[in-house]
């Protein structure tokens, strides 16, 4: 029998923006009058679904609405997006974030969310430095951004992150520690700083293997990384994450879940679930998920029912993407086998290698295996 897990947290995944970023293979597309009417309609008929089997018990810890960029709807098509949300039992206090980009973003949207109950903005800065969110596909300059932050702080919003990229292709480290300083002038309650990864599909993709774009040295990326480390802990925003900074207490608690590997409910296109040991991904496109949701099918595209085994090792390895590690005890509780037992061949190697700490509370990565960390992961995989 598998352990009881606390009740999902909830993501809706809004698969809109207004144009495709050069790095970006997530499922979005230009926001269509018929599109969104369609993918409003799915959206709502698969929170019903979900909803009607949901126990009386289950109250969710964090909401996290992403895509896409939400805040490209329509305020009356955003306040839907909402109203869906909403209809969840939520624990109090919980946190509920929306993505947002600089440039579809205003007051009147602004205070919409705030109205809604939604606590904490993610908004995607990206960079800057105009000159590379050019390169990159945005469609945002760099006072646009600083703009949509004031305005968040003017609606009342008290926890506001800040995502940035580096290791763009022509990206110098004196451009990098220039975007440094003006992200820290903005005090950020967070932020998160992700190396830029080529993806097959995408514009970037496609001029790589052309041989039009080669990415950064690895030296140059760690370099950067570093730079991230150093910058935002002298200012206060401390690493909990391989990526992710923040103020004491302003940790993300949705990534949170993610990371612990706890359960998490995903409607829309492309939405992931984790329920009851099942991974599910929905139907990417807005028409086949919409037609699959109305005629009353799941909009399952992929299905992964984890084996306690594949479970066990995805607990340590999401886990060890935290600076706190993983908790021996914790581990035990909800597997009921002993961590160090279990992996104690990698954790020997990985130990007197200096890429692992392991002591009284549990098992962590060492500062220097932190941008190293996915050679650290492959020991655990089954």
């Amino acid at each position: 029998m598998r352990p009881a897990l606390p009740a999902p947290a909830l993501y809706i995944h809004v698969p809109f923006c207004r144009r495709k970023c050069c790095y970006c293979d997530f499922a979005s597309r230009p926001p269509a009058p018929a599109a969104v009417e369609a993918y409003l309609a799915a959206l709502k008929r698969e929170a019903e679904t979900a909803l009607a089997s949901w126990p009386n018990s289950w109250e969710v810890p964090s909401i996290y609405i992403g895509g896409g960029t939400p805040t490209v709807l329509a305020p009356a098509e955003l306040e839907a997006v909402l109203a869906v949300a909403a209809r969840f039992p939520r624990t109090r206090g919980a946190e509920w974030t929306v993505e947002a980009n600089p440039g579809t973003v205003d007051a009147a949207k602004l205070r919409l969310l705030k109205a809604a109950g939604v606590n904490r903005l993610s908004l995607g800065v990206q960079s800057f430095d105009d000159a590379l969110l050019k390169f990159i596909g945005r469609s945002h300059t760099a006072r646009e951004a600083c703009a949509a932050w004031e305005l968040a702080r003017a609606a009342g919003f008290d926890n506001l992150s800040l995502d940035l990229i580096y290791a763009i292709p022509g990206q110098t480290m004196a451009g990098w520690r220039a975007t440094l300083r003006q992200a820290l002038a903005l005090a950020p309650e967070h932020v998160s700083a992700y190396s830029l990864t080529i993806e097959p599909g995408t514009e970037f993709g496609r001029r790589a293997a052309a041989g039009t774009l080669a990415p950064v040295s690895d030296e140059l990326d760690l370099a950067l990384y570093l730079e991230a480390q150093e910058r935002l802990g002298a200012a206060g925003l401390g690493q909990y994450e391989i990526s992710n900074f923040a103020r004491p207490g302003r940790e993300s608690r949705h990534n949170l879940v993610y990371w612990r590997n706890e359960p998490y409910l995903g409607l829309g296109p492309a939405a992931a679930s984790y329920l009851d040991g099942v991974r599910r991904t929905n139907l990417s496109a807005v028409t086949a998920y919409h037609a699959a949701v109305m005629a009353g099918v799941p909009p399952v595209a992929e299905r992964e029912e984890a084996t306690f085994e594949l479970a066990r090792a995805e607990t340590v390895i999401l886990g060890l993407r935290l600076v706190e590690g993983v908790s021996w005890e914790r581990f035990r509780q909800r597997f009921g086998v002993d961590l160090r037992a279990l992996y104690a061949g990698p954790i020997a190697r990985l130990t007197a290698a200096g890429l692992l700490i392991a002591d009284e509370r549990g098992l962590r990565l060492t500062p220097r295996a932190l941008p190293v960390a996915n050679q650290v992961f492959l020991e655990f995989l089954p």
